[in-house]
């Protein structure tokens, strides 16, 4: 089955950035607004198992931290994906790194650049107007983030919480 690890905003963010993603990203149906901390992986059911109590003890050392967003930017020209900036802090670097190595280490494909995806598969010209008209609006928000979710994926292609960890030892 196929796995990942995200964490999901405020519904307030998500309501703003779904504003977008209904019209600029087919995957706006799959799975809400998130900040990708572990691409999908392939895991049987028993190494989900290990799987899960390693993440339980990655969060235990974790502490909630600060999720801000300062504007919209884009991966154009590797890719024409419009997003909202999520300034890196060191708890979310942490936790990230701590997703990649040890008994979670493989190769990423791109380096973490935390953000929440607007708009994919845009043509070029989409790609610009979008931008285009989407930098001009200013975006600032902050809240506090104190969990993250092991996902698994549906036959139908839909994404979907498996088990949620909550950071920092109080929890």
């Amino acid at each position: 089955m196929k796995y990942g690890i995200a964490l999901f905003p405020s519904k307030k963010l998500q309501d703003l950035v779904n504003s977008y993603r209904k019209r600029y990203d087919p995957h706006y149906a799959l799975i809400p607004p998130h900040l990708t901390l572990k691409n999908s992986f392939e895991a049987s059911d028993s190494e989900i198992k290990d799987i899960a109590k390693q993440l339980d003890a990655i969060s235990d050392q974790a502490n909630p931290f600060p999720l801000k967003i300062t504007k919209v930017s884009s991966f154009y020209p590797v890719n024409n994906v419009i997003y909202l900036k999520v300034e890196p802090n060191e708890q979310l670097s942490n936790l990230h790194e701590s997703l990649h190595s040890g008994f979670f280490s493989q190769e990423s494909e791109y380096s973490f650049v935390p953000h929440i995806t607007i708009g994919q598969r845009l043509s070029d010209d989409e790609h610009s107007d979008v931008l285009g008209q989407l930098r001009m609006h200013k975006v600032k928000h902050e809240e506090e983030i104190d969990r993250f979710h092991l996902l698994y994926q549906l036959e139908n292609g839909m994404w979907t919480v498996y088990e949620t960890f909550l950071l920092g030892k109080e929890s």
